[in-house]
């Protein structure tokens, strides 16, 4: 018994003096005295000084290339610890800490969500689950989580990029905080706020694309378009027709050349004031069907009404307007597959 103990007391006593002794090593190889400060020495072999070590990132030692030896053990790597913790092998998921934090929510989203519990502890007699992410979020938090889900939906529908989405979710925590559209379904306020953020960006779309793309009426997003601006005491550039014809050409399929044209004859036309009180949409689709039946790359009425989303009678009302100034309007540089002279009178 006292055999047990004296050898108990002494390997105690070992391990106390190989931890001194260690922490020593790890001081004098930390630092050095060189005057009165402290500075940091120089890690080299002995033997080989001019050597470059070589790091053994799994061990974490530093070892000379040379001879082998061993300079420095329990190297601290300072390097990014990216790894996967996804079940999937081939993705890269370098994320530890989940999602990144949101400062549009309150407390950044640093919340804690609990997955759906399969097993009998999850729930309790009554066969209701025990853990709910109900009582970790506040319902304001909720309902802007889902209208900048719903954003994001609207955005990716019509391929818009990422800071029009910011920007909207912007004006949408502002419009929800103030608190100055009461009454107004949230699936309203944030179709008119995306419609704004397109064009404080300067990409405008129409009234009908953002319609397209959400649950809500043309008439309703009118409405809190207007009432957004009011309360937010901002405002929009003025549309014009430039805005809008680059991408009508482009889905329609027509040259450069015809949009060159089409983009030339709609600002003489706007310039000389042949289309009063024409909404630049109507413009951009009757310059467009002037330019193309001008050209080999002839479209007609319905198919840039599509596009640009107005009526076949909007578009002959507008190009019956600027048809009698039709010589004019096109550049000087339009290689003509038909001439002015024979263009549709409509």
């Amino acid at each position: 018994m006292l055999v047990d103990s004296y050898c108990c007391k002494t390997s105690s006593q070992n391990c106390f003096c190989n931890i001194v002794c260690h922490f020593q090593k790890c001081l004098l190889f930390l630092f050095c005295k060189s005057g009165d400060a402290l500075a940091l020495p120089k890690v080299q072999c002995p033997n080989h000084p001019d050597a470059m070590l070589v790091e053994d990132y799994r061990a974490g030692d530093m070892i000379c290339p040379e001879c082998g030896l061993v300079v420095g053990d329990r190297v601290i790597d300072v390097g990014s610890e990216w790894r996967t913790f996804t079940n999937e092998k081939a993705t890269k998921d370098p994320s530890r800490v989940g999602d990144a934090q949101n400062p549009l929510l309150n407390g950044g989203d640093l919340t804690t969500m609990i997955s759906k519990g399969t097993g009998a502890a999850s729930f309790d007699e009554f066969g209701n689950s025990k853990y709910q992410n109900r009582r970790t979020m506040s319902s304001s938090d909720r309902a802007m989580l889902n209208a900048f889900k719903e954003i994001t939906t609207m955005a990716d529908r019509i391929n818009l990029p990422r800071n029009i989405i910011d920007r909207t979710n912007n004006l949408f925590k502002q419009v929800y905080e103030q608190k100055s559209l009461k009454g107004r379904a949230n699936d309203a306020i944030a179709s008119a706020c995306l419609y704004i953020a397109c064009r404080q960006e300067g990409v405008p779309r129409t009234f009908k694309e953002i319609c397209a793309v959400s649950r809500i009426s043309k008439k309703e997003i009118g409405r809190c378009f207007k009432l957004i601006l009011k309360a937010l005491e901002t405002s929009v550039d003025l549309i014009t027709t430039g805005d809008f014809m680059s991408r009508f050409c482009s889905n329609l399929g027509l040259p450069k050349q015809v949009q060159m044209a089409a983009t030339y004859i709609a600002r003489k036309a706007v310039e000389q004031d042949l289309v009063p009180g024409r909404s630049p949409i109507s413009v951009a689709a009757a310059a467009i069907y002037m330019a193309s039946q001008a050209s080999a790359e002839k479209k007609t009425q319905k198919e840039i009404g599509d596009i640009a989303g107005v009526a076949d009678v909007t578009i002959r009302q507008s190009y019956r307007l600027i048809y009698p100034r039709a010589a004019d309007l096109f550049p000087p540089d339009f290689k003509f597959d038909t001439p002015v002279d024979k263009l549709p009178q409509l």
